[in-house]
């Protein structure tokens, strides 16, 4: 076991966005100590840092993203509740490669990585994977702050028919609601390597749940084809993708040495919850209302 990551420094967040001060953040903090639904005890500096940097430094849509936020986190349980490093993890750990590549893309931005390892539809359960990238993507956020973007990059090579079986249209809609209204990330690109023959039934299975925003930056690649070194250097990917980083495995190895070397991490997280029974002015919010709710508070980030 290493030892475990710490928060970014929010002293070098001013640094790296000198258009956000500490002014900023103390009003999105009064604003908060107005909202006991909402875990403030629980949430830094740090924390409202990333939420006003990826609202385009709005004071007004940062507030409501980050309600959202927090209440979408205690309502969609099968990702949030009672993270840890369990079985289920290692199970989804052991068939899938979740990495954050070290190399930012031609446009400066993060990436992340997402592949089969294990090309069994049997050994695939969806929302265990989204529950695992979520944790994963937490932890590294939570080392390394904000980023100018994020780019994922889903690798479709071996992937089946029998992969589309098993995906359930709550959980698809969960996380594409979770991630175009109030994840705490601007997203610029999603790119699918390998697209198979049944990429047009995936992609309609995903459209009446996505906004035109996210579709405009979804970018499809073929089998083969060089078309991703626009986005994304070569030398980027791991070496069975024609890449200079390190193996599969390797990068699968390190993502879980992170999760497994940070339970105090996930221990504080599972704190951030909202309390319905103390929000004020507001009907509770419940699953069943949830999918309701009108207008779109965060705007995804098209170059």
């Amino acid at each position: 076991m290493v030892a475990p990551v710490n928060g970014f420094p929010v002293e070098k967040e001013y640094e790296k966005n000198p258009d956000i001060s500490p002014e900023d953040i103390r009003k999105l903090r009064e604003w908060l100590s107005t909202q006991p639904h909402l875990p403030v005890e629980h949430l830094t500096d740090q924390d409202l840092m990333i939420t006003f940097h990826c609202c385009e430094k709005s004071p007004e849509v940062a507030k409501q993203v980050l309600d959202l936020h927090f209440t979408l986190r205690t309502l969609f349980t099968a990702f949030f509740k009672d993270r840890a490093v369990d079985q289920k993890v290692k199970d989804v750990m052991e068939n899938v490669l979740i990495t954050a590549l070290p190399t930012p893309t031609t446009r400066g931005y993060k990436a992340i990585y997402a592949r089969l390892l294990n090309y069994d539809p049997r050994n695939f359960h969806f929302a265990n994977v989204i529950r695992t990238f979520m944790m994963l993507f937490d932890l590294v956020q939570y080392k390394e702050g904000t980023w100018p973007g994020l780019v994922v990059i889903i690798d479709m090579d071996q992937a089946v028919i029998g992969h589309l079986a098993k995906l359930d249209l709550m959980t698809v809609r969960q996380v594409l609601y979770f991630v175009q209204e109030c994840m705490l990330i601007r997203l610029k690109e999603v790119h699918f390597l390998n697209a198979p023959s049944f990429m047009d039934k995936l992609m309609m299975m995903l459209r009446p749940f996505m906004k035109k925003e996210l579709l405009d930056i979804i970018h499809i690649h073929q089998i083969g084809s060089d078309t991703l070194e626009k986005f994304v250097p070569k030398k980027a990917l791991p070496k069975e993708s024609g890449g200079e980083e390190k193996d599969w495995i390797s990068l699968r190895n390190e993502s879980l040495q992170l999760l497994e070397d940070n339970p105090e991490y996930f221990k504080r997280e599972n704190l951030r919850r909202v309390n319905e029974a103390l929000r004020v002015g507001g009907k509770p919010a419940n699953i069943e209302n949830l999918f309701g709710i009108q207008g779109s508070f965060k705007k995804l980030d098209i170059d």
